[in-house]
């Protein structure tokens, strides 16, 4: 991806660009446990992912994968 993307802040505007990239399937660098606003706590595994209790998506760039407060909630069942 390319330089810039890092700084969406956005859930919506995150998922909407890393999938335009055909992206929404990668690894993030670190495997990161979500709090999700539902209080379930679960791994994340995709760059962009639902919770598996309540089905809130939740995405990263992969190039911002490493830093947990990049994760942003998008809305339920945004994907």
């Amino acid at each position: 991806m390319s330089c810039g993307c890092s700084k969406l802040e956005d859930g919506k505007a995150i998922v909407d660009h890393v999938k335009s990239k055909g992206k929404e399937n990668a690894v993030p660098k670190v495997t990161h446990k979500i709090s999700c606003q539902c209080g379930e706590i679960f791994t994340l595994e995709k760059v962009v992912m639902n919770c598996p209790n309540c089905n809130m998506t939740y995405a990263v760039t992969p190039c911002s994968s490493d830093d947990i407060s990049k994760v942003k909630p998008a809305g339920i069942k945004y994907v």
